[in-house]
């Protein structure tokens, strides 16, 4: 699977969920590339934006799309890596707020 096609595939997704994906298609065809880098690498898409280590089983909280993402977009407009974002978080042109690390340090 391509960046691009993986595109298709979860602008749907989001859709289904309420939500989007950043309006940023260049950024986000670099996340997505990502992902498809760690499923490669891991044999998980672990997020990009995250340190994976390696164990799927350790790192089920950030396999995209990671469990702190539903929390992050009510808080902030979007997720951790701003690849899940809301309908106002797109539509503004205000600076967006930074998003805090939920995972624990311990992961």
């Amino acid at each position: 699977m391509t960046a691009e096609q993986l595109y298709e595939v979860l602008q749907k997704y989001a859709a289904s969920q309420g939500i989007e994906l950043n309006q940023d298609r260049s950024f986000v065809l670099d996340i997505l590339t990502g992902l498809l880098r760690n499923e490669a690498r891991y044999g998980y898409r672990s997020c990009p934006c995250r340190l994976a280590s390696g164990s799927k089983e350790q790192d089920r909280d950030i396999i995209c799309p990671c469990i702190y993402r539903d929390a992050d977009i009510a808080e902030y407009g979007s997720c951790y890596c701003s690849l899940y974002v809301s309908h106002d978080w797109n539509a503004s042109s205000a600076p967006h707020p930074f998003v805090p690390e939920r995972r624990p340090l311990t992961q």
